[in-house]
């Protein structure tokens, strides 16, 4: 039965790379897609972990990327995406696929919560990754369905109501608590089941409680959720096992065998490698002499440990947001799979959550006043454990290597000052993570980043996807009453959390 669910959902994961633009019938979408609600805990879990990073790593790729000046996709023509020149089809992909992956893992824990299946870790195993695809629905649209989702199969709603974010989050936040009891119990699980932790309830544990600070930092912005927030995410510091290592980062490793490749190589190397790499990015990473592109010290046959090609002996990227008609040289880009060295093949690219990402959380709690501890030491083990995940023989001390770059903690800095601090080593830390640099940026306004002379929407950050404009005929009446209650169905109207 697993062979037969890995080799399915294959099947449905290279097709959806290939016809990523196409639409599905809501009704389609809020019911199993992989007809497999007698399947157990442990055959519908490996799937859908692969299904949802495969979803999140195609629209990292090419629509948060371009949005965060990661790459520039070069050309005059309409629709670019580092011009903020949105189209109406980029909503669908990530909103169908998501939302189909929720029905596997949402089949995990009703399985799981049975009496002759019971298995607490699954469940939690189960709600952790319900609340991680959620918040990045709800991070992406705004209000999305979320209590009548996916129940069209058993309960027959093919027309879902749209929750308030304020909701989701809430609901969110109980669950993660919860899920934090269950995996409490330690109950095993099979360590072929899980493709993330090999079966350690532990670390799921772990990433549960970060994935929770990074939920409630996300939205203690909102006036009337800071109170909340600090209280929470004190108790969770304090109280709550959350990840302490680089090896307890949530990263479903891809081995390049039968369902575990790498969603990037349904790209067709041409178009991997026709992206340049962009000004800002690879910028900063040669003004730091960041190790991450070093080719002497830490390269592979020629290659640096992040597969990107110079440019006449030097690094050099092509500047985001320039206007129709500039024709920038497009120089330094990804080298795609038949190089030695190549993100299209690279094991770590299913990447969901990592160390350094929390201790960049701490840091910002830290300087907020939130948590005991250290500012500086949560900013510094952040850089360190950024290029420690991706080269972990480097051994320079990390003091020594942001002092050389000119980026050490400053104790005198500003607030707003130490926020860019902490958001530029963090952007590299989020660095082909879903859509998180894109969700980071809008929550805080760091890193800031270059305005090219071509960009549109008022040359401002746009705030959200639009709905799939086939939500408005198959579901008119919620789709209605969410957009009166949280604004235009436009990508300029602001998400709950972004507003004050």
């Amino acid at each position: 039965m697993k062979k037969v669910i890995y080799k399915f959902s294959a099947v449905v994961l290279m097709g959806s790379l290939l016809f990523s633009s196409c639409t599905k019938d809501f009704t389609e979408i809020n019911t199993d897609p992989n007809g497999t609600p007698t399947a157990l805990p442990e055959q519908l879990m490996a799937p859908a972990l692969v299904g949802t990073l495969g979803y999140n790593m195609l629209r990292n790729r090419n629509f948060n990327n371009e949005l965060m000046q990661v790459t520039v996709d070069p050309s005059d023509a309409e629709g670019k995406v580092f011009r903020y020149d949105y189209r109406a089809t980029w909503a669908d992909y990530l909103y169908n696929g998501l939302y189909s992956e929720l029905t596997n893992f949402k089949d995990m824990y009703k399985v799981a919560s049975k009496p002759l299946t019971y298995n607490r870790s699954y469940m939690g195993i189960s709600v952790i990754c319900q609340s991680w695809i959620y918040s990045i629905l709800t991070d992406t649209y705004g209000d999305v369905p979320y209590f009548q989702s996916n129940e069209a199969r058993d309960s027959a709603i093919y027309e879902p109501t749209f929750d308030a974010q304020k909701d989701i989050y809430m609901d969110i936040f109980d669950k993660l608590d919860s899920a934090n009891v269950w995996l409490s119990t330690g109950t095993a699980i099979s360590s072929t089941s899980d493709p993330v932790y090999g079966g350690s309830v532990a670390n799921w544990r772990k990433f549960g409680n970060s994935l929770y600070l990074r939920l409630l930092l996300r939205v203690s912005g909102k006036a009337e959720m800071t109170e909340f927030c600090k209280a929470r995410i004190k108790k969770v510091v304090e109280t709550y096992p959350i990840m302490a290592s680089n090896a307890e980062s949530a990263i479903l490793r891809w081995t390049g065998v039968g369902p575990l490749s790498s969603p990037y190589i349904g790209v067709r190397e041409q178009d991997f490698r026709a992206p340049g790499i962009a000004s800002y990015f690879i910028d900063n990473l040669s003004s730091w002499n960041d190790p991450r592109i070093d080719i002497p010290t830490y390269g592979t046959s020629s290659i640096n440990r992040w597969g990107i090609a110079p440019y006449s002996g030097s690094y050099q990227g092509i500047p985001s947001g320039y206007a129709p008609g500039e024709n920038p040289i497009k120089k330094c880009y990804f080298y795609s799979n038949t190089s030695a060295v190549s993100l299209m093949t690279e094991p770590m690219t299913g990447m969901m959550m990592n160390y350094a990402e929390l201790k960049f959380i701490l840091a910002e709690c830290a300087i907020r006043g939130w948590i005991t501890g250290s500012a500086e030491t949560y900013y510094n083990d952040g850089a360190q454990n950024s290029i420690t995940l991706w080269l972990p023989n480097w051994v320079v001390p990390i003091k020594d290597f942001l002092t050389a770059a000119d980026i050490e903690w400053d104790d005198k800095l500003s607030f707003e000052d130490k926020m860019e601090r902490i958001h530029k080593q963090k952007y590299y830390a989020l660095f082909l993570m879903d859509m998180q640099q894109w969700f980071e940026y809008r929550r805080t306004g760091h890193p800031i980043l270059p305005k090219g002379a071509g960009l549109k929407n008022g040359g401002v950050m746009p705030a959200r996807m639009t709905y799939p404009v086939y939500v408005q005929s198959t579901n008119p009446t919620n789709y209605k009453l969410a957009v009166a209650r949280q604004g235009a169905d436009q990508i300029s109207t602001q998400v709950w959390w972004q507003k004050p």
